[in-house]
């Protein structure tokens, strides 16, 4: 899949998170094979650029995979400024983000509130695009609601202001994170427009990701909740879409290298203090499909001391009688 002049080395896209898609999460995801991770989303205010948060979500030249940050506002200048913050600090891609259903976020008109305003959304791509000399792509819902589902509307402005490809997650924003997506609108929206268009939503199985690319002839997928403690599914995937059968799921003993290398990982880019306290979601989230875990992540939680994560974990992986629940 092409993105503009990058050339992307498979299908599949670690998505933006909030308070998950560091730098740290963003590396694990494209050694495991996402294409492309997207940065969490940085805010276009220009007040809160020069703090710590904000340098965290900027990417890196340093970082050997493609560079993409997302950026969110209502202000097209403000936005277009934002963009170029990050072009000069090393990003690839700017995505812009218009699927956000936070309320903190769309009080302030930006994420999904957006798309109740369409001659806005067309300011904001426009000023963005026209800015800056790197691929610049929009992330959206379906609509705001399931009686204003727009996204088509929405794709076609995207197509005519420059935009170089479009993500689309199967739900509106009064849908939040409930229920089942829905595809439907996906795949009228590609066969109605002619830059890439990326699913997203509930993809959670190398099944699920081939009959999502099949039923809406989507270019690519974007992969969110389904990676949290489990990077492995972008590898998974990757091998399903060209092999047509499954790839054998790791052992915890298999996968306790790269667990230990994103924790520690953490630590580096964070300090011990927070690195550590960040580090227990992840652990948690890696460990929660084995029975045995739960004793073991309140004990990880208490701990307060970086080596001493080490330690445990070491202690975890290397019990015999560990089994998946059923």
């Amino acid at each position: 899949m092409k993105i503009g002049n990058l050339e992307l080395k498979s299908r599949l896209i670690a998505a933006p998170m909030a308070g998950i898609s560091d730098r740290a999460f963003r590396s694990l995801c494209c050694q495991m094979g996402a294409a492309m991770a997207v940065s969490e989303m940085l805010l276009a205010n220009p007040d809160l650029w020069h703090t710590d948060k904000s340098a965290l979500r900027m990417a890196s030249k340093d970082e050997n995979h493609i560079r993409a940050v997302q950026i969110v506002g209502a202000d097209p200048q403000e936005m277009a400024n934002a963009a170029q913050l990050c072009a000069a600090s090393g990003a690839q891609l700017i995505d812009i983000n218009m699927g956000c259903p936070a309320k903190k976020v769309n009080k302030k008109l930006a994420g999904s509130a957006l798309l109740q305003y369409p001659i806005l959304v067309e300011q904001i791509l426009s000023t963005v695009v026209k800015s800056v000399d790197i691929p610049v792509t929009l992330k959206i819902r379906t609509g705001w609601n399931k009686d204003n589902i727009n996204c088509l509307e929405i794709a076609k402005i995207a197509e005519g202001s420059g935009i170089s490809a479009l993500t689309i997650h199967g739900r509106t924003r009064a849908c939040l994170f409930n229920g089942e997506a829905e595809y439907d609108s996906i795949r009228s929206v590609k066969q109605h427009i002619n830059i890439p268009v990326i699913a997203n939503g509930d993809i959670t199985s190398p099944e699920k990701a081939k009959a999502v690319l099949e039923y809406t002839g989507a270019d690519g997928l974007m992969i969110g909740r389904c990676a949290q403690g489990n990077p492995w599914i972008f590898e998974q995937i990757e091998y399903y879409l060209r092999h047509g059968k499954l790839l054998q799921k790791k052992s915890l003993i298999e996968k306790a290298p790269l667990i230990n290398d994103h924790v520690r990982a953490l630590h580096n880019l964070y300090g011990e203090y927070k690195g550590l306290r960040i580090a227990r979601k992840h652990v948690s989230w890696y460990l929660q499909d084995y029975a045995q875990s739960e004793q073991f992540r309140r004990l990880f939680n208490a701990i307060d001391n970086a080596e001493q994560q080490f330690i445990a974990l070491e202690a975890f992986f290397s019990t015999t009688h560990l089994s998946q629940k059923s």
